[in-house]
């Protein structure tokens, strides 16, 4: 069993920050043989932090959907729904950093202001 979700986040994310580290995309990869199609697919080929957030977004309704899809009984269910968990935290961990990121850009905006405020420009 593998958490799908997650390991395309992890490819996407690696897009998004840039990170080259083959060792851990290849074993993503390995882990998502077989399976890369509609969210998640999109979400391991996402480049930017709002095609994270929608990629996950769909991912975790098909994941939702496989859930209600599924017996109580069968032995995969409490698996299904840890996974579910998972994701969702995924997911809030993503919204922390889409926030910070977006309260970097603030700062930097503000610093740029504050300095031509005490420097100003003539032109």
């Amino acid at each position: 069993m593998s958490c799908h979700e997650i390991e395309a986040l992890r490819l996407g994310l690696m897009n998004v920050l840039g990170t080259a580290d083959r060792s851990v995309r290849e074993h993503a990869e390995q882990e998502l043989d077989g399976h890369l199609e509609g969210p998640i697919e999109a979400l391991a080929n996402a480049e930017t932090l709002s095609e994270l957030q929608r990629h996950l977004d769909a991912a975790l309704v098909d994941l939702e959907a496989e859930i209600a899809e599924s017996d109580a009984d069968d032995p995969e269910y409490d698996y299904l729904r840890g996974r579910l968990v998972a994701v969702r935290d995924a997911e809030r961990a993503l919204s922390r950093l889409t926030d910070q990121g977006e309260s970097v850009l603030d700062g930097l905006g503000d610093a740029h202001d504050v300095l031509h405020e005490t420097f100003p420009v003539e032109e």
